[in-house]
């Protein structure tokens, strides 16, 4: 086990609280389908800041709801068993097993064994199963749904588990998102593995996938006309902020999304089961991990359509429910700021963050990829253009020119965005709030009220009749937790060049 392992598993120990908690008696009917969607680092704040951003930008009036005012149904807590605030790995976990893990846990319990997942149990049910998400397909919370790991950060062994090779073979049929990198052997110059092991050759010529990784060939999907099992992956690491994406390069979320709900409601069409779907924006955390609200919101946006894609198939398919949940707050975002000691103005505007072009992390990077000779004019001709300000001071423009770490640079850039918006953060990592709970379709009332995030896994497997003891005892069966504990170290934290290790966020 990990040192994160081991502290985690000494807390849960000393913790008055246990890992698996009352067990809530839904009487929810049964669905055909769950579609389950995580805003990943979305908390309450960012809806409101989302919807007031719409409203002022659109000139929409002050009653204009957004695709998930609708759907508002209560609210989810979101602590770890090691933590009053969670990472994404124990909350993914706690979504899909259904129990209370450590910080850093993937698919496994505060012991460090193995838990059944829904997904899992899904696919022994006879039922198709797909993962939709923006971040590495090898992230935590793709991860948790796929994988069992004691370290979110053994994502090479991660890839491997999720082609099959593992000890309930292959349980996904369909995976779009980033992270290809953890794919492909040592040698390949995009491959972030620590080995020579090709996952990509064997997902496709042990375990029968089909593999894409171009727009074109995403856009040549066709419902009937799409073999299962798939893998598409779009990025060698995470895919494009959406204020970034090029369009001609990388599907949107919602693209993906309707894909995904064609070829997975193509494939079970004639057959008994239906499907059980995970679908994340997963960068909306990675922006507020940044303090970015121009990225920040514009994520949120395209996590949005992709909710309006869902909630259009559930009009034609009413046994379908579909879940919207975060896994935690990040940021600690606030809508108004007191930028000196005087009694503050209750503002904050929306509109200053509509003509920035560019997410801060990508205009950091850029500045850093030039001589300060070149920056100054750099600066001057673009950056400020791509950020929208127009009242740049000559302090600001000096450390944009002078700053050479990374981390000094992308604060400071996002800082002269948020204090221009009155948009404030206490942090770059979680926090420990509550978050929204949406739901729609088959059962959504029985969402109802203020929730543990275990309950949206209890949830699940009670509206698709799931058995996750039964699907527990046969991942644990082969002992797959102590082939784990004995991985080679170098699973655990390699962070290769050909990869941004900026993007390692929790």
């Amino acid at each position: 086990m990990t040192l994160v392992g081991v502290a985690a598993y000494a807390f849960i120990k000393g913790s008055s609280f246990s890992a698996r908690m009352g067990e809530r008696a839904y009487t929810s009917p049964k669905a055909r389908n769950v579609i389950l969607m995580i805003s990943d680092g979305f908390g309450p704040a960012s809806e409101a800041f989302a919807r007031q951003y719409h409203q002022e930008v659109n000139n929409y009036s002050e009653n204009w709801m957004s695709p998930l005012d609708r759907l508002l149904v209560g609210s989810s807590r979101t602590r770890s068993s090691s933590s009053l605030i969670t990472d994404s790995a124990a909350g993914a976990t706690a979504f899909s097993c259904a129990l209370k893990s450590y910080n850093g846990a993937i698919g496994v319990d505060p012991d460090g064994k193995p838990c059944g997942t829904v997904l899992e149990a899904a696919k022994a049910k006879g039922m198709l199963t797909g993962l939709v998400v923006t971040s590495r397909i090898t992230h935590a919370t793709p991860a948790s749904f796929s994988s069992h790991v004691v370290d979110r950060n053994m994502e090479d062994l991660i890839a491997q588990q999720q082609i099959g090779n593992y000890s309930l073979g292959r349980v996904v049929d369909l995976m779009f998102g980033g992270g290809a990198c953890h794919f492909k052997p040592l040698d390949s110059p995009q491959s972030c593995r620590v080995d020579d092991v090709d996952v990509l050759q064997a997902a496709q010529t042990k375990y029968g996938f089909t593999y894409l990784d171009t727009r074109q060939e995403f856009d040549k999907l066709e419902p009937g006309n799409s073999p299962l099992p798939l893998l598409g992956l779009f990025a060698d690491d995470h895919m494009d902020y959406e204020i970034d994406r090029d369009p001609k390069v990388q599907p949107a979320l919602w693209e993906m999304v309707d894909k995904a709900l064609g070829i997975l409601e193509k494939g079970t069409a004639n057959q008994d089961q239906g499907f059980f779907l995970m679908i994340e924006g997963s960068r909306i955390d990675m922006a507020a991990h940044s303090n970015d609200p121009a990225a920040h919101v514009r994520d949120v946006d395209a996590y949005w359509q992709a909710v309006e894609r869902v909630v259009q198939y559930i009009e034609d398919h009413p046994d379908t429910v579909m879940i919207s949940v975060s896994d935690h707050e990040t940021g600690g975002l606030t809508l108004g700021r007191q930028l000196n000691s005087t009694y503050p103005d209750y503002l904050w505007h929306p509109s200053v963050l509509q003509p920035v072009q560019r997410s801060m992390e990508q205009i950091t990077l850029d500045l850093l990829n030039l001589s300060s000779r070149d920056r100054t004019r750099f600066v001057k001709k673009s950056v400020l253009n791509w950020m929208g300000v127009k009242d740049a001071t000559q302090d600001e423009v000096q450390r944009l020119v002078d700053v050479t770490d990374y981390y000094e640079l992308l604060e400071h850039l996002t800082e002269m965005l948020s204090r221009r918006a009155l948009v404030g953060w206490t942090t770059h990592g979680h926090t420990g709030v509550d978050v929204n709970l949406y739901a729609s379709g088959a059962g959504a009332e029985h969402l109802r009220g203020n929730h543990e995030n275990i309950d949206i896994g209890h949830f699940i497997a009670k509206s698709l009749q799931l058995d996750l003891d039964k699907v527990t005892k046969q991942v644990s069966s082969v002992d797959t937790h102590q082939r784990i504990s004995n991985a080679p170290s170098q699973f655990l934290y390699r962070r290769s060049d050909a990869v941004d290790v900026k993007h390692y966020h929790h």
